[in-house]
């Protein structure tokens, strides 16, 4: 920024052309409202460059561009894979761990975050109670992530991050003022850290550029103040696909996800040809912004206003009538169900007053057990690491990130006061977590499969498992609970319980084995042959585990002494869950 004020771009391309350079480090900043209008020219700009450092919390959807450019050398971050309509694995990273499409740093959210707070601070180092030291998330972190002697006890040690320092973050907002003043609304992500944090300052895109008198009357508003914004450009529609809440700030209509786009991008990364086409026709050769949203149309950009228009009704936004619970359970959906009633009964029985689930089943049976204890009379939040706490979330709506949840929740946040204050802080906070891979000691592998294959990484996982008592929602399969993990992702010390499609295994602290404790014949997956049909039997043939005491599939194994009966998942309870995903995303 000049005494002037920051430089007006007349587009995102005109505004990286200026400002990035080849081997800059580029930080895209990590709101719901990712600054995806930027990325986009930073691909076009830099493409085939292989140059820069790309630093973010997660690669996923339009982020996905950044590998089809060539544009990047390395990328530091916490999430590579898609998260919608469900979380899983992205082709064009199976050799990430290869460095194919590019070199990789991966981190915990809240690991991430710390480093990029203590820059921002000025601080020579972070403090974090996350067990990467811990974990493999430690390889290749050897000048990053140091372990010291803790100064007032002899037994614990205290693992310091380097700072994490960009040289240029890119943030999209609402609105600014000519200024560069920035304004943003909640749940903010990362929020500002990342902006105080580059070392040369912040290139930002807006919806709307506008009058001084507009953002000074909101002060509270702004997120990046006008000293650290270099240059500034308007962007409609910035953060698509993504979605942006704007509280009707100057009077910036916000937008929802952008589902069927985001689902295109998941079909195309499927074969290299229609992933290269995808990235042709949306970012490659594209000339710029504006001809971005001439291709999505007038039609298509209305119709993801939100809120909705009068003229916008449930069915335009993509949401269907839940199906009759006439129709049995699937297998997914049993699993999420006994998850559900196992997370319920422990905030009962053992008092926790917050719910922190990872995306996936995991949230999906966190929701349900939100509800089914409100129907016991009992109060609990559900929070989601990006910033969204008290959530209620929208019916029929299974994104964990979407703009509707946030319009309901009670509390918007950030990263750090979700992960850092209402988790790690509060020893009343359970963890619901995924696994692709779950070991007997309860340790989580989300990174690696044994082949070399990239999975997904980490995301909040680690931060969650380190700090707080968890359960791991995850559909039993010898592949899934192993002797022995691929990747250690995120520690086992605080799973106290893990819930399968046929029953919840406990123990009572580590060190101990786990043992089957409830009990309900798993109804057939698809294509599967037909289950077990006793405890016995599905502890053996469904596990990878191994037990103390006889192995013999007519004894008991790792089946508890005093194994519990669940009953048959319920119409009510089916009903319920099929009315939070009427499409049938997990069934």
């Amino acid at each position: 920024m000049t005494a002037a004020g920051p430089y007006l771009a007349a587009d995102p391309d005109d505004l990286v052309r200026r400002f990035v350079r080849e081997g800059a480090h580029v930080h895209a900043a990590a709101t719901m409202s990712r600054p995806n209008a930027l990325l986009n020219a930073v691909c076009r700009v830099f493409a085939g460059s292989g140059s820069l450092t790309v630093s973010t919390t997660a690669v996923h959807s339009n982020a996905h561009a950044l590998a089809l450019s060539g544009a990047v050398r390395k990328v530091i971050t916490g999430f590579v894979g898609d998260t919608y309509p469900s979380p899983r694995p992205n082709r064009l990273y199976r050799d990430l761990a290869a460095g194919e499409p590019f070199e990789i740093e991966l981190w915990s959210l809240l690991g991430y975050t710390q480093r990029l707070m203590a820059a921002a601070l000025g601080q020579p180092f972070a403090t974090t109670g996350s067990q990467l030291a811990q974990t493999d998330l430690r390889h290749g972190k050897e000048g990053v992530l140091h372990v010291v002697a803790h100064p007032e006890d002899p037994d614990r040690t205290v693992t310091l991050l380097s700072p994490l320092r960009p040289d240029l973050t890119l943030f999209h907002g609402v609105c600014a003022d000519r200024h560069g003043n920035v304004v943003a609304v909640p749940p903010l992500g990362e929020g500002a850290w990342a902006a105080y944090a580059a070392t040369e300052g912040v290139l930002a895109s807006v919806e709307a550029i506008v009058d001084d008198e507009v953002v000074a009357a909101m002060p509270d508003r702004v997120v990046i103040p006008a000293r650290r914004v270099l240059g500034l450009c308007e962007a409609p529609l910035g953060a698509h696909p993504q979605s942006l809440r704007t509280g009707g700030l100057a009077g910036v209509s916000g937008y929802l996800d952008d589902y069927a786009f985001l689902t295109d991008i998941v079909n195309a990364c499927k074969a290299p040809a229609t992933a290269a086409d995808w990235y042709d026709t949306w970012v490659g050769g594209v000339s710029g912004h504006e001809e971005y949203l001439e291709r999505l149309g007038a039609g298509r950009r209305g119709s993801l206003a939100y809120p909705p228009t009068a003229a916008t009704t449930p069915a335009a936004e993509g949401r269907a009538t839940a199906p009759e619970a006439a129709t049995p359970p699937t297998e997914q959906e049993q699993l999420i169900v006994l998850a559900a009633r196992a997370v319920a009964d422990l905030v009962e029985e053992r008092g926790y007053d917050t719910l922190l689930a990872g995306i996936g089943t995991s949230h999906m049976a966190a929701w349900l057990a939100v509800r089914l204890l409100a129907d016991r009379g009992i109060t609990v939040d559900a929070v989601a690491e990006l910033g969204l706490q008290q959530m209620a979330p929208e019916p029929g709506d299974v994104f964990l990130f979407s703009q509707r949840h946030a319009e309901r929740s009670r509390m918007l946040a950030g990263v750090a006061e979700t992960l850092g204050a209402a988790v790690a802080a509060n020893p009343r906070c359970l963890g619901v977590l995924s696994a692709a891979e779950l070991d007997a000691d309860g340790n989580i592998n989300t990174t690696l499969l044994p082949d070399g294959r990239w999975i997904t990484g980490s995301g909040g996982a680690n931060d969650i498992a380190s700090t707080v008592d968890c359960v791991v929602v995850a559909a039993a399969s010898p592949r899934r609970y192993v002797p022995r993990l691929a990747h250690l992702t995120s520690p086992g010390e605080r799973v106290r319980d893990v819930v399968s499609q046929f029953g919840r295994f406990s123990r009572p602290g580590p060190g101990t084995p786990f043992r089957l404790t409830t009990w309900l014949p798993p109804v057939p997956g698809r294509g599967a042959a037909e289950p077990p049909d006793t405890p016995a039997r599905a502890v053996l043939e469904l596990t990878g585990w191994s037990f103390p005491g006889p192995e013999d599939p007519t004894a008991a194994g790792g089946v508890g002494d005093r194994l519990v009966d669940e009953k048959a998942v319920t119409t009510e309870e089916l009903t319920l869950l099929r009315s939070m995903d009427p499409e049938g995303h997990y069934r």
